[in-house]
């Protein structure tokens, strides 16, 4: 079977148009985009450390 090769798609909040949003509103998305970022962080921080140490375990 030949599989069809989609894009990724893309995040919504990231290419919103926030001109129509009120201060509040955009204070609120950055507050729950700064706590997306850190997810994003802890989970990429955790696959690096893993991969260092499947690295390090095949070196023997």
């Amino acid at each position: 079977m030949d599989e069809e090769i989609k894009p990724k798609p893309v995040d919504p909040l990231a290419v919103a148009d926030v001109s129509r949003l009120s201060v509040d509103e955009i204070e609120a998305r950055i507050v729950t985009l700064k706590a997306e970022i850190a997810r994003l962080e802890a989970a990429l921080a955790s696959k690096r450390a893993s991969r260092a140490a499947a690295d390090a375990a095949f070196k023997l």
